[in-house]
Order: C-alpha cells, then structure tokens, then sequence
C-alpha cells in the first residue's frame, strides 16, 4: 500500500469532484447519473477503508496520522493542514459507509416515483409536488447533493486548522438545504429547509466572531503571529501554560459550544430538527441525522474540549443538565407522537443527549462511549428510517401510525428487520447500541451519579415508544389499505441487510472500533488535563 498518496485530500476530493461530474452527465442520463454516483461513493468508501486499516493504534503512535500541511491564505496565518486520530478515523468510516447505502436507498429520489412503487410500475404513484426532482435534471441533483454533503463532512472531520473547519462546517448547510427543500416529501419541506438553514447560520455566525477571536488571541499571545494551526493553538491555550484571560476563553468556548450545539442538536436548540427529518426523504433525513450532525458532537469533542480546557471543565454542570433534559425530554415526546417519522426523528435528540453527556463527564468511559454511540446511532438511525421510509413509500405517503396495523403479516422480512433496528434503538443488550449507551452511563455514574440516575430513565422510556410503535404498526390484524403492502425488495435488501449486520456484530465484539477509538480519547484526556475519578462507593453516592 503507497502511503506517501494524499490519502486525505483524496477521501474528500474524490466524492466533491465525482459532484461535479454527476452534474455534467447529459440530462437524460438519469440512470447513468445514479450509477455514477454509487460508485463514486463506493470508492470513497475504499479510500475510508485503507486509511482505517493503515491507522496506527499503538500506544507510541501519533496522535494525528496521514497528516498532509500546505500553504493556503499565509497572511492569514491559515494553512491546509489535515490529520486524523482513532475518533475521526471512525467517524469517516461511518459516513463513507452509509453514503452507498444512502445513494441505494434514495435511488429514486430524484424522480417522481420512489422505494418500492418505482419498482413495480404497475402500482400508482401519487404525483409529486412541483421540486427540483421534476426538472429533468433531478436524478443528477439528487446525487451530485449527496456527493457534495459527504465530502464536506469528511474534510470538517479530517481537518487540522480551525478556519479550514469552519468553512466547511457552514458550507455543508447549502447543499443539505436544497436536498431538504427540493427532494422533500411533505408539504412543508420549504419552511423546514429555511428553519434549518436559519437555526444553523445563526449558530455558524456566532461560531465565526469566536473564530476570529482564536486568531486574535493568538496573534497577541504567540510568538509567530497569529495563527489556526489546532495544535498549535490547542499548546497555546494550554492550562498549564496560558496567559490568556479566562474570560476570554470562557466567550471564545461559548461561541464554539453554541454552534456545535445547534447542529448536533442540544436540548434546547433542537427545534429545527424534527420538522426537517420529517419532510425530507428518509436517505436525506438519515444523511442529515446520521452523518451530518455528528459534525457537532465531533466538534464539542476536539474543538471545545482541547481548545478551551478551564471553561469547559467551568460550563460542564450546566451542558450535562441541558444533556440530561435532552435524554428525557426527546424520549418523553416520542412516546406522545402519531406519525411515525417524527416519533424517530425524536429518539435521536434523545440519543444526541446521551452523546453529549459522555462527552462532558470527561471520563475514558464516557468519551470512548459517546464516540462509540455516533456510530451505533448512525447504524440504528438509518436501518430504523430507512425502512420506515420503505413502508411509507407502500402505502401512499401517510406517516401517521393509526394507518398501519398487522404488517408483518404481509410483509415479514420488512417488520423482523424493523424489529431488529427498533431494538437496537431501545439499546437491547446484543445490538450495537447497549454497549456505547452503557459505556456512557458508567462513565458519568463515577463523576455525576445523579446525572446517571435520571439518564438512566430513558431506558425504560424508549422502551416504551418503540414496543408500541411496533406493536401498533406490526402487529394485530391487517388495516384496510395493508393487504397489498409488497415486502423489501432486492434493492432495499441491499441497503438494510449490511446495518442490520453491523448492529449484531458491534453488539457482540466492539472492541476492534474501541481499540481505534481509545487512544484518540486518551489523548483528548491527556489534552485536557482530566483523569478518570476513583470508582464511586456505595457511601460516596450518599
């Protein structure tokens, strides 16, 4: 294997050139535009796979390998500097994973007919509503959009200079806001791509002014001018060493924090998200859901955490009670929801919750487990809409749960599958989901075992929500109208299958994820200054 190749460069440039490409097949190359498309991100996805294998996971190794540095706007003191550790490795990993599986799912997404209607052409298709997918050019749009979001998110996660982050951690909102609004579903995708797009630019403009304050910062306090070299800075703003007011710091990490927090999302800056998931495509809501906002817990974990130790360690009680009425609070409104996307769009602010919880209580365990989670949510996320979004497709559009009833009577593959994702979102023991939930809940119990407790509830919670979500839309007898409801076909087999696997699998034997993800955490930890609490007593819990 040729390690000298710009293995980083490539895993973004590679889908962001193959964008441009897609969009300059001719317009009646619908099919061609997909294929081209699918194995662009295949591709990628061989290119994710080799960095993972050659990544270094010993204890001598470099906390950040492949590092590749150039010249970019040197007036500026910003350089194109790229690297990754164990927690970004996985994290590509899962966006190149899921983008195939995506362009499968949402194959016809860009075309009037989609899921399994469009492979029967003798099923009626309700007319789609005026959209970009009724252009002629929709097949090439809808792959071109997807390619771009993934090389954008791959190039915020492979970055090593704040200001190259920043660009495309802003830039990523564009494309995302046109597969909202122009491939959506529902009647109100306009409004949800602009409440999207708003929440997300206010959070990315305060982010900009603490931005240039990093380089105002380090302009004063360095010795070689200013600079957005993250290492760099992450030495200057060290506890042990820095000069700077903490004040300063503490703003400077509010501005980060804020940002992160609407796009992961935090309670109570999630208001954007339910309505989004809601009217877009399920392979748009997942790409949004799964990929696209682990941007913002990735950025809590590397950027507010290593950049900003002191006010991290100083704002940490109040974004573990804000984390903690995240978890309860999303699964609490699930269990009161009647259509079905939005009662899973739901779980995740729930899921988002847990992630930042374990990321906040500065422990090995927790960090290891929510980074551990924004894989395992990736995975049970998309199987658990993806298929909803199968089902839906059946049965005319309609999201509302009192529609449905007895469906694994006609349709058995579909609900077992259903079934197995929806357990791993309750987070079963044996799927992917217990063990990072787990990891997370044990690691916050040692620092803030009041904070476990009531975590804790949402088990029992999302319990709750999807045994009767299930029950309610699988079982019992058959509603009028489900009689003809066609089971996955071979398509959406390929799609579902490989998730389903991944939750099994990662549910029995994590540990080749945690082994590449523990040195990146203890490096964060060694960062930081934090180490891990004396195992909370029965007496200490008094």
């Amino acid at each position: 294997m040729n390690m000298n190749l710009p293995w980083l460069s490539l895993l973004w440039l590679v889908p962001l050139v193959g964008a441009g490409a897609v969009i300059a097949l001719p317009a009646g190359a619908a099919r061609l535009a997909k294929l081209t498309g699918l194995l662009v991100s295949l591709v990628t996805l061989a290119i994710a796979v080799v960095i993972t294998v050659e990544f270094d996971t010993t204890p001598v190794a470099a906390p950040y390998q492949f590092v590749e540095s150039h010249a970019w706007i040197p007036a500026f003191g910003a350089r194109y500097t790229l690297g990754v550790d164990g927690i970004a490795v996985v994290l590509a990993l899962l966006t190149a994973g899921l983008v195939p599986l995506l362009m499968l799912a949402g194959w016809n997404d860009g075309e009037g007919k989609r899921g399994a209607d469009a492979d029967d052409p003798q099923r009626p298709t309700p007319q789609a509503p005026p959209r970009l997918r009724s252009s002629g050019r929709g097949p090439h749009a809808f792959a071109a959009l997807t390619l771009a979001v993934e090389a954008m998110v791959l190039i915020s996660l492979v970055s090593l200079d704040v200001l190259l982050f920043y660009v495309f951690f802003e830039a990523m909102l564009i494309p995302m806001y046109f597969m909202i609004g122009g491939f959506g579903n529902g009647a109100k995708r306009s409004q949800a791509a602009l409440k999207f797009l708003l929440y997300n630019l206010f959070g990315g403009l305060i982010m900009l002014a603490a931005v240039i304050g990093v380089y105002m910062v380090s302009a004063r306090e360095g010795t070689s001018g200013g600079t957005f070299d993250f290492r760099e800075l992450v030495s200057l703003f060290s506890s042990a060493t820095t000069t700077v007011d903490p004040g300063v710091l503490k703003l400077l990490f509010a501005g980060f924090m804020f940002a992160f927090a609407v796009k992961a999302p935090l309670w109570p800056l999630h208001r954007w998200l339910p309505d989004a998931a809601v009217e877009s495509t399920p392979a748009t809501a997942v790409l949004m859901m799964a990929v696209m906002d682990k941007v913002g817990t990735f950025g809590m974990l590397r950027y507010c955490l290593q950049l900003f130790p002191d006010a991290s360690t100083y704002f940490r009680p109040a974004i573990i009670v804000l984390a903690v009425i995240g978890v309860v609070y999303g699964a609490m409104v699930a269990i009161g929801q009647r259509d079905i996307m939005r009662l899973i769009a739901y779980t995740s602010i729930s899921h988002f919750g847990f992630i930042i919880l374990g990321i906040f209580v500065m422990t090995s365990q927790g960090q290891s487990g929510s980074t551990l989670y924004m894989l395992n949510h990736g995975l049970s996320t998309a199987a658990l809409f993806l298929i909803a979004g199968f089902l839906i497709s059946r049965r005319g559009g309609t999201r509302a749960i009192a529609d449905y009833g007895g469906v694994q009577k006609v349709a058995p593959v579909m609900a077992g599958t259903f079934m197995v994702a929806a357990m791993a979102t309750l987070s079963l023991p044996g799927l992917a989901p217990f063990i990072s939930e787990f990891l997370v809940l044990v690691g916050t119990f040692n620092r803030y075992w009041l904070a476990a407790a009531v975590g804790s509830t949402a088990l029992v919670l999302s319990s709750i929500y999807m045994l009767w979500l299930y029950q309610r839309v699988m079982t019992g007898p058959v509603t009028e109208g489900n009689e003809r409801i066609r089971d996955l076909v071979p398509r959406e087999l390929v799609v579902v299958a490989p998730l389903i696997a991944l939750l099994v699998f990662l549910g029995f034997y994590p540990k080749p994820v945690l082994d590449i993800i523990n040195p990146g955490v203890a490096h964060t930890l060694t960062t930081i200054g934090e180490t891990d609490p004396a195992p909370l007593t029965a007496e200490g819990a008094h």
